[in-house]
């Protein structure tokens, strides 16, 4: 393994995917709903922000083409920095790209304070002393009031599984690695554990997830597993553990990333909750969640300074934002799941989605005066944070920041949709100037769209997508199975067509990509 990789996977590339929680605009109703006050300037727009292990840049690029952000950012690997220059290049967003490891970066001379910096798993597969140097990048670089957002694998979640890591990790380091031979190494690697594992029946009868953890591995992307299993550097870490390494830069922990997972109703039983509720050591009863719950995965929301907000300044700022319900009512189900599934008051949700049906931009504070003799403010809140927990209704940029943002998201998503000709392209997913994230389409409809942004006639679509799909020696699939025949195939196309014409186009207007 390469010396300036320092431990970290660098013989494969990193996955393409997009990851909402690195948009600093989903941090705002979370914050809200602790009662937290967020930096003016993410509220108000303006504002540095900073992505510490941005892997391909998917994410990266998108929230600085369609946020009003600006943002800084390293990856050591200059095969994912190149192409997140490309991206960036593509979109014209003046992103700040580098492909520094965190010692070089950290000390730049050239970097602002930030109000927002992320890192999206990496804490996990790195050393302690480039842990030591990140923290102490947070400390210097991170506005009082400032949002830290990070992710990491989590204990006691990962202890059942930590044996077939270790085992999987050793295995395929004795083996070649070269970059042509790594992947296949991994799938060998994957067989090879298996067979021990099938051997080992006193370990298997007390972690009995582990067989079947290796049959979920063996159908997964080979580069996910060899990310997140063959590093060098692996540690899952306690709440606890983050919480002491975290307190030289004076964070304090805010709230998850996902309203749902603060939910008490979909997280804990009555008892966990009365057993919770007993505790009054924050540290300690995050720690306890985690065992309660298992977890694997933490995605957490941290603060410099964490400010109280008295009822007056929480009512006014969610007064200051607007919101968009972009799925369409009759496909809301009226329960919520995350760890527990329950039902939602239709007494609550009802008056607020009759008034949001239209799929229209609407103000909170619009909302609370429509519905001020119906539902306290209270209520409303918690409706548009459930919803929005949901992934069914959205917080809406300024105007001014969707101006902005707009002429930078056309680029964007027509380079994306112009190198989607090619079904090798890896990238997906399209950014939205209304939300300053991310929306995802599948190849097929990715050129349904094409066809409409090139001028297409309608009724030539289906013939355009066809075109492509035979080029790229694709066929259709239906109920899992694929289609040779092309006139089957060419029907289960027309089918999809429809299915876009009707489902995904008014969403995507909704979500100013066309």
């Amino acid at each position: 393994m390469s010396s300036w990789s320092d431990g970290y996977v660098s013989n494969i590339n990193y996955t393409y995917g997009y990851y909402s929680e690195l948009n600093p605009n989903n941090a705002v109703i979370p914050f809200l709903m602790a009662g937290l006050a967020l930096p003016e300037s993410i509220l108000q727009g303006q504002y540095n922000a900073c992505e510490l292990g941005f892997g391909q840049g998917v994410s990266l690029n998108i929230h600085a083409t369609a946020g009003y952000a600006k943002w800084y950012a390293t990856d050591f690997n200059p095969s994912h920095t190149n192409f997140a220059r490309h991206l960036s290049d593509a979109a014209g967003n003046s992103t700040m790209i580098a492909d520094q490891g965190f010692n070089e970066f950290c000390q730049r001379d050239d970097l602002p304070e930030f109000d927002f910096i992320a890192l999206h798993g990496i804490w996990s597969w790195i050393s302690n002393e480039n842990r030591t140097i990140v923290v102490d990048f947070i400390r210097r670089k991170l506005k009082v009031g400032g949002i830290l957002y990070i992710s990491y694998n989590t204990l006691p979640g990962w202890s059942a599984a930590s044996p077939l890591r270790h085992l999987l990790a050793e295995h395929h380091q004795a083996m070649t690695s070269s970059s042509n031979e790594y992947l296949q190494n991994v799938q060998q690697s994957l067989e090879f554990v298996e067979k021990i594992f099938q051997q080992c029946a006193r370990l298997t009868q007390n972690a009995p997830n582990l067989i079947p953890r290796i049959q979920d591995l063996k159908e997964k992307n080979l580069t996910y597993v060899a990310h997140e299993y063959l590093n060098q550097n692996w540690q899952p870490q306690y709440f606890s553990d983050i919480q002491k390494w975290l307190e030289p830069a004076k964070l304090t922990f805010a709230c998850s990333s996902c309203y749902l997972d603060d939910f008490p109703q979909t997280v804990y039983s009555q008892e966990q909750r009365q057993l919770i509720e007993g505790f009054t050591d924050p540290t300690f009863t995050q720690t306890v969640k985690d065992f309660i719950l298992n977890t694997q995965f933490r995605k957490d929301y941290w603060v410099k300074g964490a400010r109280q907000l008295n009822h007056y300044e929480q009512v006014e700022t969610w007064k200051k934002l607007r919101v968009l319900l972009h799925t369409p009512r009759e496909k809301i189900e009226m329960k919520v799941s995350r760890y527990l599934t329950v039902g939602l008051n239709a007494n609550l949700f009802n008056p607020v989605l009759d008034l949001l049906q239209d799929n229209k931009i609407h103000s909170v504070k619009a909302i609370i005066e429509k519905l001020k003799n119906h539902l306290t403010e209270t209520d409303i809140f918690s409706v548009l944070a459930i919803l929005q927990a949901k992934m069914h209704l959205v917080m809406v940029q300024s105007d001014e920041a969707i101006e902005q943002a707009r002429p930078h998201c056309e680029a964007f998503n027509r380079y994306i949709l112009q190198q989607s000709r090619s079904a090798q392209f890896p990238a997906s997913y399209l950014a939205s100037p209304i939300t300053g994230g991310a929306c995802h389409l599948g190849t097929i409809e990715n050129w349904f769209l094409l066809a409409h942004l090139e001028g297409i006639a309608k009724n030539k679509h289906i013939d355009f997508a066809w075109d492509l799909l035979k080029a790229n020696g694709l066929n259709m699939v239906k109920d899992g199975k694929t289609l040779h025949d092309d006139k089957k195939g060419k029907l289960r196309m027309e089918e999809c067509y429809y299915e876009f014409m009707e489902n995904q186009m008014p969403y995507l207007k909704r979500m100013g990509i066309i």
